[in-house]
């Protein structure tokens, strides 16, 4: 008989961490009966710890180390449940998500997938803040011209249909960063999104510097103008045009943080060909201050 449920949990030498993300799957009140974890190559006896503390509870697939893209592929080729869901190892569940997740599917079937509210904790258990997608996705249904211009996912939040992911198929693995981004702007030009606006999950950040790596500006430039590119005709083409411009925008921010002043002139000139509004505007405008006195030389045309 198929699951009603299947989570994929991919890991990678986090034998302690990942415990603590399927104790959160187990704690459900809602039970979700397969629980997938790919071990991607981990080296500090992660299967072991696993087969001896949960046994047949969970499956444990081994692979060699490539990527969470290819561990996330892997799992959901494996899972059987007619929802699918994702969760990093070193995040967790609490303990209504599933439940509220699947009855809002249940009483959506225009829906594909639905995404909770997400609390991001530092490693002594602090709030830093939360993810609130009601913010980023205002109403339920058709979201590509949200999901644009704010195309983050937060694997964990998310639960969706299996035929979601038979649609639009899995993570991009040629991506270094940046695959969730891509994944959850192929499924919103095609299936509808919701949104249980409750802290369903948390995330865990700064434990060890690879949850807070920000995607790299060639990835996250990549998967926004090929989404940009695929959304003409789907979108109002102002709507697009200014979804690119953010995405120039904040990376010309994040290059100009990082002191790549070249990189972050190119994709000002390429945000403003685009007739940002006034609010991108003004955040173009700042880089020079943002910069300092080295501008001057440094953000030219041509530089780096």
């Amino acid at each position: 008989m198929r699951p009603e449920t299947s989570v994929i949990i991919p890991t990678w030498n986090r034998r302690e961490l990942v415990a603590r993300a399927i104790d959160s799957v187990l704690d459900q009140t809602r039970e979700v009966e397969e629980i997938i974890v790919v071990d991607d190559g981990s080296t500090d006896g992660t299967g072991e710890v696993l087969a001896q503390r949960y046994g047949e509870r969970i499956t444990v697939l081994v692979q060699a180390n490539a990527g969470v893209s290819a561990a996330r592929n892997r799992g959901l080729a494996m899972a059987r449940g007619r929802y699918l869901a994702l969760l990093d190892s070193d995040d967790v569940w609490l303990p209504e998500k599933i439940a509220r997740q699947v009855a809002f599917l249940e009483s959506n079937p225009g829906i594909g997938l639905v995404l909770c509210d997400v609390v991001r904790v530092g490693v002594d258990g602090a709030t830093i803040d939360v993810f609130e997608r009601r913010v980023q996705i205002p109403e339920d249904g058709p979201a590509l011209r949200w999901v644009l211009r704010d195309p983050a996912l937060a694997p964990l939040s998310a639960l969706m249909r299996r035929e979601v992911h038979e649609d639009v198929g899995g993570f991009d693995e040629s991506l270094r960063t940046a695959e969730d981004l891509d994944f959850h702007l192929r499924v919103a030009a095609r299936w509808g999104i919701g949104v249980v606006p409750e802290p369903l999950a948390r995330a865990l950040r700064g434990h060890d510097g690879l949850s807070a790596l920000a995607s790299t500006e060639d990835d996250y430039i990549a998967v926004m103008e090929r989404a940009a590119e695929a959304a003409k005709g789907a979108v109002p083409e102002d709507a697009r045009r200014q979804a690119l411009a953010t995405a120039y925008v904040k990376n010309a921010e994040s290059s100009v943080w990082r002191q790549r002043y070249g990189e972050a002139w190119a994709l000002a000139r390429k945000a403003w060909a685009l007739g940002p509004e006034a609010p991108l505007r003004r955040r173009l405008l700042r880089l020079p201050v943002m910069a300092g006195k080295r501008v001057v030389r440094s953000m030219l045309p041509g530089s780096g």
